[in-house]
């Protein structure tokens, strides 16, 4: 992967790498940026740091600095600058980080100067020139490219350390999928650099000398991300499904009919919106994709057909598809046992694309990753989703093992009410969520995105599908689900709002 980069950076010099905020990066420039990164952390790589932090400004600084870091040997722990600074300091203990690179001020950094925390802070734009990158360290593949926090149920982030080879392998799989790509594409790159399909977005493109097009910090995302589709006549993007929500009133007015391969992630890809959204690319190959961190960007993937899809959907979500390359996916019972094909159970993940485990957490390792006896001792991780095999091969989502509750005694899949809400003739896009009531008990509260109208007589609606311990004992109308930085429902904030209305 590095070795292909360096190689665009030689023989793309002249062609655009980025786009960021109106402007456009040469290859050239980028390599500027790699070596005076390179030159900048040669003590910090000579020290034997093992990761170095970096502030995820969308500037072309920083994705110059990301690369520098790796070509330095050193792993990068991407802080996002919009995060309150406690959970930033909780994630720079935790992975050890001595320094960080940042293009500019901002709380954090203004908070590492003004404390006494041990921290080395380096400022882009006091990097001096430093010609071409330098040869690439010896790595071995077992060590650490960059390491991801994800939320942990106990409130305290866990450090997810992805490899070399684990990039390596999803990389190779990438391209096994049978895409068509060269430097002429131009990728959307539409998510912060702490969401792990950033890395995908910026990374397969460099290997190409592709260009990269990234959304600006500044503006309304689903906005941006329609203007730049457009605009920039984008041959590639990958966006989490919640995107076409926004954009499904304006659906009628859009063709981009230069966006070859529309990729989904992320959340679940609902059939509906699937087939609507696939007269606005008439020359699209769409692809529901799946993966969770700690294995590697995306492992399983699933081409959308029309008039075929509907049938490997469940609760109107579309299928995950088959394993990648380097994946093996089982579903297991409670006793982590493979279940035969159209059992439903919690899918498990093994292969080259998965993690060594959380960073210094043992105790949750024990409890994400198990090895199989079953399964030529293969090494697992537990995904948390339910899904089962069908006849064909491909996998089938279910649904999230904690978005299932427990009402009067009765389990419930909250996917289950989302699909059978959006069948309204209103089609409103909606969030059901678990919280406590006054009594204490666990009750379904239903958000509708602008639907005064539709929420009024969505509970009768419900009624005549779903079982009386299925309504939801509330629905509210909401004028925008709120979002997280990455463009997905914030289901976290909705549970706030429930709770505190």
């Amino acid at each position: 992967m590095l070795a292909s980069i360096i190689l665009s950076l030689k023989i793309h010099a002249a062609r655009n790498a980025f786009f960021i905020d109106g402007k456009y990066h040469t290859y050239g420039e980028l390599a500027e940026r790699v070596a005076e990164t390179q030159k900048a952390l040669q003590d910090v790589a000579r020290n034997g740091e093992k990761f170095v932090g970096i502030i995820t400004n969308n500037d072309f600084q920083t994705y110059g600095s990301v690369l520098g870091i790796l070509f330095s040997g050193v792993a990068y722990v991407p802080l996002n600058p919009g995060n309150p600074v406690e959970r930033s300091l909780d994630i720079i203990r935790q992975a050890g980080i001595k320094s960080i690179v940042a293009s500019k001020s901002d709380a954090l950094t203004e908070c590492i100067e003004k404390g006494n925390v041990g921290i080395q802070l380096f400022y882009t734009d006091g990097f001096s020139a430093a010609g071409e990158p330098s040869a690439l360290p010896s790595l071995s593949g077992d060590e650490a490219a960059y390491m991801l926090f994800t939320s942990g149920s106990t409130g305290v982030p866990k450090g997810v350390p992805i490899s070399f080879r684990n990039i390596e392998s999803f990389i190779d799989a990438f391209f096994a999928l049978g895409y068509e790509l060269d430097e002429t594409d131009r990728f959307l790159q539409m998510f912060d650099l702490t969401f792990d399909l950033s890395v995908m977005s910026y990374l397969v493109p460099l290997t190409l000398g592709a260009c990269v097009y990234t959304v600006p910090e500044d503006e309304i995302k689903y906005l941006a991300v329609y203007q730049l589709l457009e605009a920039q006549e984008i041959t590639f993007a990958l966006m989490v499904p919640s995107i076409l929500a926004y954009m499904r009133p304006y659906f009628e007015d859009i063709r981009l009919e230069r966006l070859r391969y529309s990729l989904f992630c992320g959340e679940a890809l609902h059939e509906d919106i699937a087939r609507e959204w696939s007269a606005c690319v008439p020359n699209g190959r769409i692809q529901n994709v799946y993966g969770p961190t700690e294995a590697t960007i995306f492992c399983l993937a699933y081409d959308w057909i029309r008039n075929s899809s509907e049938k490997k959907s469940m609760n109107g979500i579309v299928s995950i598809g088959k394993p990648m390359k380097h994946t093996h996916a089982i579903v297991a019972d409670d006793r982590l046992m493979p279940l035969a094909p159209g059992t439903q159970g919690e899918l498990c993940l093994s292969g080259a694309q998965l993690t060594a485990g959380y960073w210094n957490n043992p105790e949750k390792n024990k409890e994400a990753f198990f090895t199989s006896s079953q399964e030529e001792h293969r090494r697992f991780y537990r995904t948390g989703d339910l899904a089962y095999v069908d006849s064909e091969g491909d996998f089938v989502f279910c649904g999230r093992l904690d978005y299932q509750v427990k009402i009067q005694g009765y389990r419930v899949e909250l996917h289950e009410i989302e699909h059978h809400a959006r069948q309204h003739p209103e089609k409103p896009n909606v969030a059901a969520v678990a919280c406590r009531n006054s009594a204490g008990n666990t009750s379904i509260h239903l958000f509708v995105e602008n639907g005064a109208e539709c929420a009024a007589g969505l509970i009768d609606f419900l009624k005549a599908r779903l079982p009386y311990y299925m309504i939801p004992s509330r629905v509210t109308s909401i004028g925008q689900m709120p979002l997280n930085s990455n463009g997905k429902t914030d289901r976290k904030k909705l549970v706030q709002l429930a709770e505190a209305g």
